[in-house]
């Protein structure tokens, strides 16, 4: 299937076969380009492949390693005979972890071909193929909906002997389908499309699908998700989906993914300024986020009973959209009042993270693009991770640090609950000052979060400002890989 879609179609899945060739013998992968992944303390010279006048030539062209740089070495003939790219200390990928991570670069500027992975003797490959092979196809992105013709063809790296290509599928897929679902403008992107896309997702992995909307969600007793989604044509929504692993059975660990499914967001009757509005497709990153670790977690078959809760809903205005100063019955029965109906996501969050715990699952997670507070702490490339559990943290921070895909731990400070005081209600669903707005907003959502044995919660931005080695500008569905990462580690345990 291809990635490319009309305007008017739906969310489809991303092929990305097209990037990686599996060679069935050695001359195959040797026919490939080479690439020297060359740091600042490498000597060309010594580099196995490359001749002393190709040495010369780096030398030359005062190629010395440096981070990002690119040289292309010529063969006698005229022709390409190899690929240099500087890889600085090792660890300068982007926005930060294993050089490898820089290979995405060469997805992005080099010409249709074969190109294989050379690295210098010293070098082990342990992980190192890997690594590079998820570089290069999140590298390799394009967002293509909206374009017309076809897509320009890409550079195809070869996959070597020994590499599980199975899982670097699984990764760049997911990834590409996260951006996907962010990069789609609202329009084509409304709570129907976001359980369009869950039920895609669902269909291809065997997964069972409820969906509970508009006002069946007052029924069912989700009333802050139908508060928040009443005022838009298209109804709110509680996605359920849910995947039973073939192996593990009733021992494997139950692990809930909580979305947030803002597809829109206008501030509501708080509204946004105009400014504040261009992104605002982007406010449903924590459902791309949760749908693209659903499909690694269950394309890669992990011993983990699945859940992913999606409330979707577009933050509109009408007349009958919710008030500054209205109180609303949370489905944990505690009563919220609105200080601002542009902190509409902790609300929906609230009820979803409330059905989840009636489950007591082991792991709870919620993800969503939630406080501007984080980003001015953290800026856009650095998510914030708020989790209950030390161990379960640090293998968070240290998943996301190995695969470049980081996180900065920060606290669930009680000092601050007071913030969130009422004097008209149990809670209010912000702060009543300017400081602490990503911590006071962790701390909301923690109280809906009771039944879980473990919660985190991840407060991210969704989106790349500008066109990076891993890839374009754009939506990124961030903690996504760190989390496959550290659940992989889990597991093992």
């Amino acid at each position: 299937m291809s990635v490319t879609a009309s305007p008017g179609d739906g969310p489809e899945f991303p092929d990305v076969g097209h990037l990686f060739l599996v060679p069935e013998d050695a001359a195959t992968a040797r026919a490939a380009t080479p690439v020297w992944l060359l740091g600042e303390a490498d000597h060309a010279a010594e580099v196995a492949g490359l001749s002393e006048a190709q040495a010369r030539w780096l030398t030359g062209q005062r190629f010395t390693g440096a981070a990002r740089r690119q040289a292309i070495v010529p063969a006698p003939d005229g022709t390409v005979a190899g690929v240099a790219l500087g890889s600085g200390n090792g660890l300068a990928g982007d926005p930060c972890g294993p050089s490898e991570l820089l290979l995405g670069s060469l997805a992005q500027s080099l010409p249709p071909g074969d190109y294989r992975l050379a690295a210098p003797p010293r070098t082990t490959r342990a992980d190192t193929d890997e690594l590079a092979a998820v570089a290069w196809g999140l590298g390799a992105y394009r967002f293509q909906r909206y374009r017309s013709g076809s897509p320009e063809p890409r550079p195809r790296l070869v996959v070597p002997e020994g590499t599980d290509a199975k899982r670097i599928a699984a990764i760049v897929e997911a990834v590409w389908f996260g951006r996907d679902l962010i990069n789609t403008p609202a329009c084509d992107m409304s709570p129907d499309d976001i359980e369009s896309a869950a039920r895609m997702l669902a269909g291809r992995h065997g997964a069972r699908i409820a969906v509970i909307t508009d006002d069946e969600l007052l029924a069912r007793n989700f009333p802050m998700i139908h508060a928040v989604g009443r005022a838009s044509n298209v109804p709110p929504r509680l996605i359920d989906l849910r995947w039973q692993p073939r192996q593990g059975g009733s021992e494997a660990t139950t692990l809930t993914l909580v979305g947030k499914g803002i597809s829109f967001d206008t501030g509501g009757l708080d509204i946004k300024p105009s400014s504040g509005m261009l992104l605002m497709k982007k406010d449903m990153g924590g459902a791309a986020s949760a749908l693209a670790l659903g499909h690694m977690i269950m394309a890669l078959e992990l011993p983990v009973r699945l859940r992913i809760l999606i409330p979707a809903a577009e933050n509109a205005i009408s007349g009958n959209a919710f008030r500054p100063g209205d109180v609303l019955v949370s489905r944990a029965g505690t009563t919220v009042e609105i200080g601002n109906t542009d902190a509409e996501g902790r609300l929906v969050l609230g009820d979803a993270l409330t059905y989840a715990g009636e489950e007591n699952p082991d792991i709870v997670i919620s993800l969503a693009t939630l406080t501007g507070a984080a980003r001015v702490a953290l800026g856009p490339d650095l998510p914030a991770l708020f989790c209950d559990d030390d161990a379960l943290a640090a293998r968070i921070l240290a998943a996301g640090a190995a695969v470049g895909d980081p996180l900065w731990r920060m606290p669930f400070w009680p000092g601050y609950e007071k913030g969130l005081d009422s004097e008209v209600a149990d809670m209010g669903n912000v702060s009543d000052g300017p400081f602490a707005g990503a911590i006071t907003a962790a701390l909301f959502l923690r109280r809906f979060a009771k039944g879980a044995g473990r919660y985190a919660h991840i407060d991210l931005f969704a989106w790349r400002p500008s066109q990076r080695p891993l890839g374009p500008k754009g939506g990124e569905p961030h903690a996504a890989r760190a989390l496959l990462a550290a659940l992989m580690e889990e597991v093992a345990r």
